[in-house]
């Protein structure tokens, strides 16, 4: 009876402790993020630096099962900087480039969808054409012709 207490207890606590644990390590992880991305671009690197940086760190930080999508990382640093306005209010103007002009990305992909569709109906007709041309030729070849028949 005892020990069946105790298993209990050390299951409560677990699942009360773990939860916890892996969300202030994730606290921290984009807050040092955060940290790491502000502070590289205020020291003049480029975005693509510094956000390597911080992706990388909040990356290896999180660990466990799933990794953090690109998406995640930036909307964490994000979230830091807006959280903790008056530590990072040198960082603001960096932040629209972590987060790129959906709306162009969208047309873009558009743009490449319609450019692959014309390719493809293009192909077609060149298949249709060739088959078409084929056909004449072997229906001119199977006939004679005679000069002055008309």
């Amino acid at each position: 009876m005892q020990r069946a207490k105790q298993k209990k207890l050390i299951l409560l606590s677990i699942g009360i402790y773990t939860p916890i644990a892996l969300f202030t390590s994730n606290a921290k992880a984009s807050s040092f993020g955060a940290e790491i991305f502000c502070t590289m671009r205020d020291g003049g690197n480029d975005h693509e630096s510094s956000w390597d940086a911080a992706y990388s760190y909040i990356k290896k930080q999180k660990g466990g099962l799933f990794k953090v999508s690109p998406k995640n990382a930036a909307a964490q640093i994000t979230e830091t900087v807006i959280r903790e306005r008056e530590k990072f209010k040198y960082c603001v103007e960096y932040l629209d480039n972590l987060h790129p002009n959906r709306k162009l990305i969208r047309d873009l992909k558009k743009e490449e969808e319609r450019k692959e569709k014309e390719a493809k109906d293009k192909e077609i007709k060149m298949k249709r054409l060739e088959k078409e041309l084929e056909e004449t030729s072997e229906e001119l070849s199977e006939d004679t012709f005679e000069r002055y028949s008309y």
